[in-house]
């Protein structure tokens, strides 16, 4: 299939945003915050820290991402949009740059304001998907996104990670000052990415655009109507509440992979290499789950995805040697990439093109909501067994409990899948 000038340049928005889920989110973040903003904390704490963290984001998001998308749509302002929650990305984290050892409180309020931004962009570059694709193409547009999205995020932090293990090669005095000017370079890498999307991606504009105040009381009524109509459809409706409980499983290993690594005694240049494995595997896994989808159908990919998954957690629960971690890293690089493409283009073709911001504002309430739970999940968990007296298996069942979540979505996807829309 052939990609025209707006797929590409709608695709390399998450080229550029990618960065900062694989060199902040999943990578330097939770290794920097415990060993550095966090330095003298038990692990248990620094851990329910982390969770925290990202669950307070993810209800920031979830608050405002359907009132927000509800505006866009009424205003045709998605791209105005994308561009607020671009920048405070952005300014979030070149911020982390700036904040020195022991801050953990600083450190973790900038980077909730990051996850913000990214989450928070997310919602309108999803929404926009629907100006450059259509039902047959969504797939494989889908996948092109996600997978230029690996290897985007992947490319800068394999520079990221040799900075850090080479630090005097690039003419720097310490790890510490590696880890924090690859903050500064994610700020830059996100901002220049972003721009073939604001020049060459249109959304269709209304023919009368309302006062602001208007807009906020159209935008209310619009999560109203919305909301019902979604409820109204039953497909729709157990297709989210699936969508809410396995995202929530795959976000939370994304943003608590390391930390768990590092919980179990495993190296932090090990959990390094395993993430750039899971980059470099992702990338080419996201566009074969297209072709899969094409080919097989949508709801295998997302339910073979969902086993692999269920599969993964009680895995890692009893890993003890790092080559196992290289493998797990390997298999979630498979799937990662294909359950978020796939689930975007499967939705997308239920969402009325005028309507799509406000829609995917519901898509992304989900998923957010889901990083409020998923997180708090493990951290609690972890926390509660080691308050208990078993700190030495704290960890394992924390990262055990996400199965749960596989489980009850894979449940409700089969469910969704035997309704009419």
């Amino acid at each position: 299939m052939k990609f025209n000038k707006k797929v590409i340049s709608w695709a390399f928005y998450d080229w550029g945003n990618s960065a900062f889920a694989t060199t902040i989110m999943a990578g330097f973040f939770p290794m920097f915050f415990k060993e550095y903003w966090s330095v003298g904390a038990e692990i248990s704490t620094s851990t329910a820290r982390v969770g925290i963290a990202n669950s307070i984001a993810g209800l920031l998001v979830a608050l405002i991402s359907p009132f927000l998308g509800a505006i866009a749509d009424k205003s045709s302002k998605r791209k105005a949009f994308l561009i607020f929650f671009t920048s405070l990305g952005v300014l979030s984290s070149a911020s982390l740059y700036l904040i020195s050892k022991g801050s953990w409180e600083l450190a973790a309020l900038f980077y909730v304001l990051g996850v913000a931004g990214f989450s928070g962009s997310n919602t309108f570059y999803d929404s926009l998907m629907v100006f450059v694709s259509n039902d047959k193409s969504s797939d494989m547009v889908s996948s092109l996104g996600f997978s230029l999205g690996y290897l985007g995020g992947g490319l800068l932090f394999a520079l990221n990670v040799w900075m850090v293990l080479s630090f005097d090669t690039f003419g720097l005095s310490s790890t510490t000052q590696a880890v924090k000017l690859s903050f500064i370079m994610v700020a830059f890498w996100w901002l220049i990415f972003s721009i073939p999307l604001l020049l060459f991606v249109k959304e269709d504009k209304k023919e009368r655009e309302s006062s602001y105040k208007a807009l906020f009381i159209e935008g209310f009524n619009s999560i109203k109507e919305t909301f019902n109509e979604i409820r109204s459809y039953k497909k729709i409706l157990y297709f989210l509440i699936a969508y809410w409980l396995y995202i929530d499983g795959v976000d939370s290993v994304i943003k608590m992979a390391v930390d768990y690594g590092m919980s179990i005694g495993f190296e932090s240049n090990d959990l390094i290499t395993a993430l750039l494995i899971t980059q470099f595997v992702g990338f080419p896994a996201a566009l074969l789950f297209g072709i899969i989808g094409n080919k097989f159908g949508t709801e295998r990919g997302i339910l073979a995805a969902i086993i692999v998954y269920l599969g993964a957690s009680v895995w890692a629960s009893m890993m003890s040697v790092v080559q196992e971690f290289y493998l797990m890293a390997v298999l979630i690089g498979m799937v990662q990439g294909g359950i978020q493409a796939l689930s975007r283009s499967y939705y997308s073709r239920f969402v009325p093109k005028e309507r799509s911001a406000q829609f995917f504002g519901f898509y992304n309430l989900l998923g957010k909501f889901a990083t409020v739970f998923g997180p708090a999940l493990i951290g609690g968990t972890t926390y509660f067994v080691s308050a208990l007296g078993y700190p030495d298996i704290a960890s394992r069942i924390g990262i055990l409990s996400v199965s749960i979540l596989f489980l009850a979505g894979g449940f409700m996807f089969i469910k969704s899948i035997k309704l009419d829309l």
